[in-house]
This record gives structure tokens, sequence and C-alpha cells, in this order.
């Protein structure tokens, strides 16, 4: 169980708003030392509590204007794996969720257009040993995208568990 004390979820608040803002503005507003800023960040990041950094890149500036969720349906839900390896071949797929409910899978992919996506749909994914079906729903516009809250909400745990995470 990794401890996220209240210095720890300040930091990641404003990290997480802006992931290139200095370490010394982050210190300078929770009272600390720019070193115990990078201390308690290297921290959280060797406990797995920082899953990455970088920046993000908007799909349509790259020519993606089609973004897509695909409910699949397998065969067998221990397929799981193998149709993951093959999807993982495919650059398109941006996320992929083993889910409950109506489709054993859920990903996120994004195609040029509506041709690429079909090529997509009927050349690639459909052709993949195990996957019996596909329901698609094409996004028309992203409202939303945020991380989970770090602070406030109605419970606040006191600790995280890497394994609950």
């Amino acid at each position: 169980m990794v401890k996220v004390d209240e210095l720890d979820k300040k930091i990641l608040e404003m990290i997480s708003c802006n992931a290139r803002l200095p370490f010394k503005d982050v210190a300078a507003e929770c009272g600390v030392s720019r070193a115990a800023v990078h201390q308690r960040v290297q921290h959280l990041i060797d406990a797995g509590v920082i899953i990455g950094s970088g920046f993000h890149v908007e799909p349509s500036c790259l020519g993606y204007n089609t973004c897509t969720y695909v409910g699949i349906t397998l065969e067998k839900g221990s397929m799981y794996k193998s149709v993951v390896a093959e999807f993982e071949k495919i650059p398109e797929i941006v996320e992929c969720h083993f889910t409950t409910g109506p489709y054993t899978m859920l990903i996120k992919l994004y195609a040029r257009d509506n041709a690429h996506l079909m090529t997509l749909l009927n050349d690639r994914l459909q052709e993949i040993d195990g996957v019996v079906s596909t329901e698609t729903l094409i996004s028309l516009r992203q409202s939303i995208k945020k991380e989970v809250p770090i602070a406030g909400g109605h419970s606040e745990p006191k600790a995280i568990s890497l394994d609950e995470a």
C-alpha cells in the first residue's frame, strides 16, 4: 500500500494539470524545496502512482479524423490474450479493455476517414481468430477528457493500494 499524503496530492494536482510546470514553481506553491518535490515525484513514479508523462498529440493534426469505439465479442473469453497480441500490431488501436457487459472487449481506434475505418474493421479486426463480431460507435466529438480527481470528492481515501489501483 502506497501512502499518498496531502503534499503528494497537491503536487499531483499541479503536475497533472500541467506536466511541464517547473518543479521550482511547484515547490514555491507547496512551501517546500525543489529537491523535496523532485524526491516526492520520483517516489510516486517508482511506486506506480504516476504512470506516465509526455505530450498528447491531436490525432486530427496527423490526418486521423475518425475516433471510433468498437465492441468486440470473442468466441471464448480465454482468447483475450491472443487477440490483444494481434491488436497490438494495429497502430490505429490506441486503447483496449477487457470488459463486462455485452462485449468481451472494447477498443478505441483512430482512422483517417470512413473508408479507412471500414478497411480496419473488415480486413484487420474481423479477420483475427476468435473475433466473432464487432459493433462500431463513431465519436462525433470528445466533450470531456480529464484525470481522476486527486483531492476532494465525496470520499477521500487516505492511501492507494497498487493492487487495487
